[in-house]
Parts: C-alpha cells; structure tokens; sequence
C-alpha cells in the first residue's frame, strides 16, 4: 500500500497491480478497503482477472479505508482530487477509469475535465444526477435505516449487493462497511453525494465509454444506465442479465469479459498491438459500424450486445488472419496498423465479403465503411497519432457502409498487385486545407 498526497492535503492509499495499460478502479464512496479486499478472496480473484496484460489501481477515497480518515470535505471537487492525485502519483498521462455506482459522477466529471488522459470510461450500476439514485422508494428505506441502526443497514446494504442470495458473502461484506467507515463519516460522505449532479458534463465525456449494468441488482434501475448511455456520445449500453451489484460476486465472468472486449485487451489484441514503431511506414485501417448507437432502442440491450460481439469477432478474426495489429478500440470500430499495404487492402477485402457472407443470413446485417491511408504516424507505446492517422479517420467517415476508401498514395504502393480501384475524385475532408484524391477498392464476388 502506498499514499499519495491531493491538492488540499488529504492522504490517499492505493495499490497497484500487473504490468500494461494501466486501469484505475476507482472505489465506491464510501465503502472501500483496500487492505481488507485484497485479503477476501473472491475480492482478490476478481482484481487478479482486471489485472491479466494490465496495470490495475485501487484506492481508497477520503474518509474511509485506510486512506486519512479525518477529512470535511467530501465535494464532488475533492472526489476528483483524490483520483487526480493518484492518477499524477503513478505518472500515468493516459488511463482507463473504471467507477461503479456512487463512484460514477466523480468519474464522468474527470473524463469531461480531461479527455486526453482518459483512454476509456467504464461504469457500472451508475448514474448521473444523485437525486434520480436516492429518490427510489427503496433507497429512501435505506437511507432511514443508516441514520437509525448503523449494523441492520450494513447488513441490508450487504444482502442488496449479493442479490439475498449469498448471506456469508452479504455478513462479510457488511463487515467490511463496518471496517471502512464509522456511521458518522458515512452520514457526512453520503450527504455530500446525494447533490452529485453531473448530467450537464455528460456531453463533454469524450472517451470511449462502455456503462456496464448488472441485471439482477435490485437498484438502480436500467433506465439510469439508458440515461448514461443516451448523453454521453456513442457510449455502449451492456446489460450482464445473470450480474449482481457488486460485479467481483457470482457472475464475475460476464463483467470481466465484457471489460476485456470493450478495452481490447484479449491475448490476440495484445499480440497484434506489440512493437508499434514511428520510424516505418504502417498502413492504418479504420473501420466503423453503420447505426451502432440505434442498436439498443431498435433490438433491446441483449440482442444489441449479440450483434456488437458478432461484429468484434469477426473484425478481430480477419486482423489476425491478415497480421494486423489492433490499435485501437472504439467499441462501434476499430483501427488498426499494418507493415504491408497490401495486407490492408486484402484485410479489408476479407471484412467486407465475411460480412456480406454473415448478412446473407442474419436476421440483423452488420455493415461497415472502412478507410486508409499509410504514411510516418507518431508512435506512443502501442498507439499511434498523428496526420497519417487523422486522414484515415475523415477516409472512413467520408465511405458508405460497404466501402472501402483509401488515397492515392496507397494505391501507388499496391502497383502491380491484383486490386480493382475506381477514382472518385478529389474530396474536400473535414480539417485538411486542400482536397484529397479518393480511390474505392471494389469487392463485391469473390473475384
């Protein structure tokens, strides 16, 4: 365990586990332990899971664990201080956020405060405006309760998180609240939190987000997560139908897997993704899904999640056949490097006719543009940035879904091989002064 310092003095504990992309755990205001979880052994099984090809952080906030306990200010601000003091201890510039219920509008207020440094937002079981969480007849229970008998609220707030199934799991974990905060702090911590209200800053949340709800959690209710999920732009909306509120109980799977996916991170993403280096020309292929954030109020968050998985296996599966390198994961997209053009113009021929194959059948088809460009893109451990990628990006938005569309210095590179190419002409893209000579590569037969 170690201690970092914020801004107006408080110390912050926190651990850190693996190696990798570094993914921060934000806790649950107030009821984290950092000491006590790790000695729990479904606790420390779930963290283990989060940390395989990672670096994982936990910390405890102000006021409780074995963070400082003597602390006032419990404002959404000091919240944000906390984990900014972490996040600057550990020198990460950019990091995944991982927040879970009370934890969520701190979260999504330092995503909207710095996008840069936050590479991806995941929330679980949260919300946005606290008066929406606390108004809910049961919680108002609750909240009497925890004024009124501070060990029969442990107790009911463990059976809650267990889903009144698990009552040695529900005893251990009212234990642990009882560890982690006194009944006074918690009544000054939870007041603070009951006025968060960050549904102004939803727009400004930049990151990739995935919200995340158990299905079996009795509070709160899916339609905070559909709130969530209709403010922040293209967000993804995951219902884990067998999940319980507190994701590291039952169904632990179904939350690790769906973190997994959104981040990238499975075994065959982090091969592609080694060895990235500025000092080569790579090819860059972005792909994007049509209608991907109509998905849900079309089909319903099981059946949207059905073809979203679909639509991930098989881009995965023709990078790896054609030795692309995933860099990047937008959850609707994906973008991706390659050392051979030509690699990326079969890739992208593969998707294409995988996917007609796969809508010939489906009773949802899966269509997706896909744009290129190759060139000397800046390299930041495994990711790549620069004009060679913002021009495959514009290439991309600017295709139909079912096209694919690359520049004329791609074309160059691919002389003499056997691709069809049909010049549609120079194309004016947002944030580039001077218009840009566009080639289609055709797909359609097999031919």
């Amino acid at each position: 365990i170690q201690y970092a310092q914020t801004k107006d003095g408080v110390n912050i504990a926190f651990w850190t586990l693996g190696e990798g992309m570094p993914l921060v755990f934000a806790p649950t205001p107030p009821f984290s332990h950092i000491q006590r979880e790790w000695q729990w052994p479904d606790y420390r099984a779930f963290y283990e899971a989060l940390s395989r090809g990672r670096k994982l952080v936990r910390y405890d906030g102000r006021g409780s664990g074995v963070s400082e306990r003597e602390v006032t200010d419990f404002s959404l601000e000091a919240h944000v201080r906390d984990l900014e003091a972490v996040v600057n201890r550990l020198g990460f510039d950019r990091f995944a956020l991982l927040a879970g219920a009370m934890a969520g509008p701190a979260a999504i207020a330092y995503a909207a405060l710095h996008p840069q440094r936050v590479s991806h937002l995941l929330l679980w079981a949260a919300y946005a405006r606290a008066s929406d969480f606390y108004s809910l007849p049961r919680m108002k229970v609750i909240r009497k309760l925890r004024d009124e008998d501070w060990e029969t609220y442990t107790e009911t707030v463990g059976h809650v998180g267990t889903g009144w199934s698990e009552p040695e799991y529900a005893r251990r974990y009212a234990a642990l609240i009882r560890e982690s905060v006194t009944q006074e702090a918690l009544q000054g911590i939870t007041g603070e939190i009951e006025r968060f209200d960050v549904s102004d800053m939803l727009r400004k949340v930049e990151s990739p987000t995935l919200i995340m709800h158990p299905g079996r959690a009795p509070y709160p209710p899916v339609d905070l997560a559909r709130g969530l999920a209709s403010g922040i732009p293209d967000a993804r909306l995951v219902v884990l139908e067998d999940a319980l509120l507190l994701p590291w109980v039952g169904n632990t799977e179904a939350a690790t897997r769906a973190i997994d996916e959104f981040l990238g991170e499975s075994e065959e993403a982090e091969a592609g993704a080694e060895g990235l280096r500025a000092d080569i020309v790579h090819t860059i292929l972005f792909t994007d899904m049509e209608g991907s954030t109509s998905l849900t109020q079309q089909l319903g968050d099981a059946k949207a999640q059905e073809v979203l998985r679909t639509h991930n296996t098989m881009i995965r599966d023709a990078l790896k056949a054609h030795d692309g390198s995933e860099t990047k994961h937008t959850g609707d997209g994906f973008m991706a490097s390659f050392s051979s053009a030509s690699r990326a113009l079969e890739c992208a021929l593969d998707i294409q006719r995988t996917l007609a194959r796969h809508n010939e059948s489906a009773e949802e088809p899966i269509r997706v543009r896909i744009g290129l460009n190759a060139g000397e893109p800046v390299a930041d451990e495994k990711d790549l940035f620069g004009t060679a990628v913002q021009l495959a990006a514009r290439i991309c938005a600017h295709a139909e879904p079912g096209q694919i569309l690359l520049p004329e210095g791609v074309r160059h590179l691919v002389a003499g091989k056997v691709f069809l190419f049909a010049d549609i002409g120079d194309i004016a893209l947002r944030g580039f002064e001077d218009p840009v000579r566009l080639f289609e590569l055709r797909w359609q037969g097999e031919d």
